[in-house]
């Protein structure tokens, strides 16, 4: 595959190639819609956006649930992304969805890679804040989903102030 971004449906087609379920599938579906509309209401308002890469973004963020549904899966997704050719900027969606991001610290204590895997481009954080709020196939109003969130004992104080911060960011589109 070249480095131009997928189309909507050749990125439909490489999650069933990969082996994602058709639960994952639709999951990708719905927070594509969900990140679009976002992305969208940002253009709007005069940010600069791809709606396009966060609408690819969104249909691949999940890919490496092919492989597994381990807290990894956003850089098991990203080497997929990686073996298939995908445009950095798709690669970088997928492996920093996770969460609201992992830090460079996070990821040393969890044996990855050491970098930062903070969401940083608009289009990372479109992404990532719009899967945060969809659980399954279902949108959750945000303090439902932040509620969630803050609750996981696995969620640092950090990504939940991150979680807050894109909210009032994404509200103000």
């Amino acid at each position: 595959m070249s480095k131009r971004l997928p189309s909507e449906k050749a990125a439909l087609e490489l999650l069933k190639q990969t082996g994602c379920s058709k639960k994952v599938v639709e999951h990708c579906k719905i927070v594509a819609d969900f990140a679009a509309e976002v992305a969208e209401t940002c253009r709007t308002e005069g940010l600069k956006v791809d709606v396009s890469l966060v609408r690819i973004g969104a249909l691949l963020h999940d890919i490496g649930r092919s492989k597994t549904h381990d807290f990894d899966h956003g850089l098991v997704g990203a080497q997929i992304a990686r073996n298939l050719s995908l445009p950095a900027s798709l690669v970088s969606i997928i492996e920093r969805h996770v969460g609201t991001g992992i830090t460079q610290n996070e990821a040393e204590q969890l044996g990855w890679p050491t970098k930062s895997y903070i969401p940083k481009s608009l289009e990372e954080r479109i992404v990532a804040y719009t899967d945060k709020l969809i659980r399954g196939s279902t949108r959750m109003p945000f303090n439902t989903a932040l509620e969630r969130f803050r609750r996981d004992k696995n969620t640092a104080k950090d990504a939940v102030e991150r979680l807050r911060q894109w909210h009032q960011e994404f509200s103000h589109c």
